[in-house]
């Protein structure tokens, strides 16, 4: 293994200490396919840093469970997804948290509906498994569940929020009486401005749940608008489709430096602005967004404490 080089491919690049504060204790995404292409974590992430492992329909629970124990056995602080739609029922619920705790030594998780438009079996949304106290009744330490900016049509056709922010009320107060520590972790957005009304909108709503703000990596600038449509981004979509006219940027890699630096900077102007991380998606491949993320200063990892 490699040691972990974080000096910066190019030394006249620095990251401002507003970006490099709001990057400590970033995370990112990656699925068992794609985490068989790295050779060691440890070669492309500080070691500490959170890593959320994607399941997709279709994956086996076997590989889900292989993933986790490995990325874990490198240094990592693991967080699988459990994707309601995708788990039968209860007794499969029980086995998979057993299992990842018992063969990877993982105690945190997202918890969301999942991207399937008929349940499997019994469940139909991330409400629904932390009602069944089986997390809590494992010890899980951290339960993390699904923000939408932006909002979601597939639980508000109508595309009003009314849904949504009734089940974030629901994970409110769910908060107050599991013992493990919450937080929101957010479908990726390209644009600051509606990100930062909606965390404050939350806010006034009573919504104390920590942010972790969701965040394309660098990407061709035709993959990233395939995947926004896909994920229904809306409003942030248009910042891709006006820098899609402008030839001279059209072939250019996206890097999400705007929109981050712009969070970052409303961030230290208002410490109590409750965006605490970022999560990335790396839409362009995990270790370009991780060299990305440590050459802006996110060379910290996950503190033990992190929210």
């Amino acid at each position: 293994m490699a040691l972990f080089n974080f000096k910066k491919k190019d030394e006249t690049q620095t990251a401002t200490p507003e970006m490099e504060a709001f990057l400590q204790g970033f995370s990112i995404e990656v699925m068992p396919r794609t985490a068989e292409k790295v050779a060691d974590f440890r070669d492309i992430l500080p070691t500490g840093t959170r890593v959320y492992i994607a399941h997709i329909e279709g994956t086996p629970i076997d590989e889900m469970v292989a993933t986790a124990k490995r990325i874990n056995a490198e240094g990592f602080d693991v967080m699988p997804h459990f994707p309601a739609r995708i788990i039968k029922d209860a007794n499969t619920l029980g086995d998979w948290i057993a299992r990842y705790q018992g063969e990877a030594n993982v105690n945190q998780a997202l918890l969301l509906a999942g991207g399937v438009a008929n349940p499997h079996g019994d469940f139909d949304s991330s409400m629904q498994l932390m009602e069944t106290g089986l997390f809590d009744k494992a010890g899980f330490k951290r339960l993390h569940v699904a923000g939408h900016p932006e909002g979601n049509k597939d639980i508000d056709p109508d595309g009003s929020h009314k849904n949504v922010d009734a089940a974030l009320q629901w994970k409110q107060k769910f908060s107050d009486t599991t013992d493990a520590d919450m937080a929101l972790a957010t479908q990726f957005c390209f644009d600051a401005k509606p990100i930062i009304n909606w965390a404050n909108d939350l806010s006034a709503a009573g919504i104390t749940l920590p942010i972790h703000i969701g965040i394309a990596g660098p990407a061709k600038l035709q993959t990233l608008i395939k995947f926004a449509i896909a994920c229904g981004v809306g409003p942030s979509l248009k910042v891709l489709q006006k820098r899609a006219m402008d030839v001279s940027k059209l072939l250019l890699p996206y890097e999400p430096t705007e929109v981050l630096a712009e969070l970052a900077a409303h961030k230290a102007a208002n410490p109590n602005f409750n965006i605490e991380h970022v999560h990335f998606f790396p839409l362009g491949g995990i270790k370009t967004n991780a060299t990305w993320v440590t050459e802006n200063g996110g060379a910290a990892g996950v503190p033990a404490n992190a929210a």
